[in-house]
């Protein structure tokens, strides 16, 4: 079956996750992803945090599936011809470098657009250009703290905190994917190649867009009702951590399940909608409160939300996370049983649509990876193992038009 992106070859000149996460989506959807690596050495991640020793680690094997490996110094002027004829039958070059790495490899935007007018050039950056921080090296953590995350998370009362989700990251690579995707599209209606940037600052900013709307709301009116500080606490002109509570202005918090005292994941998230409010109290058993003035309303419970997540809190201590979704969920309130990386890995459902899936590799075996988060009616991704550094240089160059001699050249000067 042929699938949407087939056809189109993409020049892969990521490494760590951004990049990665962005060109490995667009494999799983058909593209010829080809990743350029150094001779010997190859992405980083391959020996980041490994569990198997000689072997190319999880971090690498998760974030680079569908892919081929060309090893290529491009430094040396054979490792620069390859590159150019390369750049002259593909559709995209993805590159994750710092601040005019490519401009000192030789392929400025000009270049590259003199070689192929139809090129997309596509880049991961710290900082969108011109940004007055546009040379400062940014990994995940500063990028959460850059763009609102980090300040706007945790409790009132603790430091900003980082979230274990790749905002910085693996958001930055999806929003990446999405500008190549509009970009393609648009070469098909121009003709023309054109230049992809993709801050991670910009993304993570992206993903914070509530806060934005709640720094203004407070500048407005000094205070932010959904808020735990509300109405008793104090607001700065700042938005303020908020601890649990939901961003979309419906009081929720962590609650406390059957067996906390010893597992630090026996918590569901439990959400108090307005709409929810008759069937939240009649699946606690407090049906009184329904017409009570003092709960009736949003406003009329926000000064003593704490109370009621209490009194929930005592309706779950003889129910674990799972049994008390499986009540409320009757009831239609929004809530989720805190789940663990374990939990989630041996889920069937997840394993079954494809968001967890079980991948073999030619070395470590198989192993688990996230696949695709996107579904569709006429296509499964199929995952297939990561490269192994270098597996398919031969192959890339016999399709440049290298014979067996050039190739067994290249390989003893050291440029493959």
């Amino acid at each position: 079956m042929s699938k949407p992106l087939d056809g189109i070859k993409i020049i892969d000149f990521t490494h760590v996750q951004a990049g990665p996460a962005c060109t490995q989506m667009l494999a799983w959807f058909g593209a010829d992803v080809i990743k350029v690596e150094r001779p010997g050495s190859g992405d980083v991640t391959r020996s980041q945090l490994r569990d198997i020793p000689g072997v190319d680690a999880l971090y690498f094997t998760m974030l680079n599936s569908n892919k081929r490996s060309l090893t290529l110094d491009t430094k040396k002027p054979e490792g620069k011809e390859v590159l150019e004829k390369l750049i002259r039958e593909s559709d995209v070059l993805v590159e994750n470098f710092g601040p005019g790495a490519l401009d000192r490899m030789g392929f400025s935007w000009e270049r590259l657009n003199e070689l192929n007018p139809k090129m997309i050039v596509a880049s991961v950056k710290g900082f969108s250009d011109g940004h007055h921080y546009d040379d400062l090296k940014v990994y995940e953590n500063v990028a959460q703290c850059a763009g609102g995350a980090a300040s706007t998370t945790g409790f009132w009362d603790g430091p900003p905190t980082i979230s274990a989700a790749a905002l910085g990251d693996s958001n930055t690579g999806m929003h990446l994917a999405i500008g190549i995707l509009t970009a393609l599209i648009g070469r098909d209606k121009t003709g023309k190649g054109q230049k992809v940037a993709v801050s991670m600052q910009d993304s993570v900013l992206n993903l914070c867009r509530v806060k934005l709307r709640d720094q203004q709301r407070l500048d407005r009116v000094g205070y932010l009702e959904e808020y735990p500080q509300y109405p008793h606490g104090e607001f700065s002109d700042v938005v303020p951590r908020g601890g649990n509570a939901g961003g979309g202005g419906q009081p929720g918090w962590v609650l406390k399940c059957k067996g906390w005292e010893t597992d630090p994941n026996a918590y569901i998230y439990f959400t108090v909608q307005g709409h929810a409010w008759e069937p939240i109290c009649r699946a606690i058993g407090r049906p009184e409160w329904i017409e009570d003035p003092a709960y009736k309303t949003a406003e009329a419970r926000q000064p003593h939300i704490f109370e009621i997540f209490k009194t929930i809190e005592e309706w779950l201590a003889d129910k674990t996370k799972f049994e008390a979704v499986d009540v409320l969920r009757k009831f239609d309130i929004p809530c989720s049983p805190v789940l663990t990386m374990k939990e989630l890995a041996n889920d069937p459902s997840l394993r079954a649509s494809g968001t967890i899936a079980e991948v073999q590799h030619k070395e470590r075996g198989s192993y688990l990876t996230v696949g695709s988060p996107i579904k569709f009616s006429d296509m499964k991704p199929e995952i297939t193992g990561s490269p192994l550094l270098g597996e398919h240089t031969e192959e890339v160059l016999a399709g440049l038009g290298y014979n067996r001699s050039q190739i067994d050249n290249l390989r003893e000067s050291k440029v493959v």
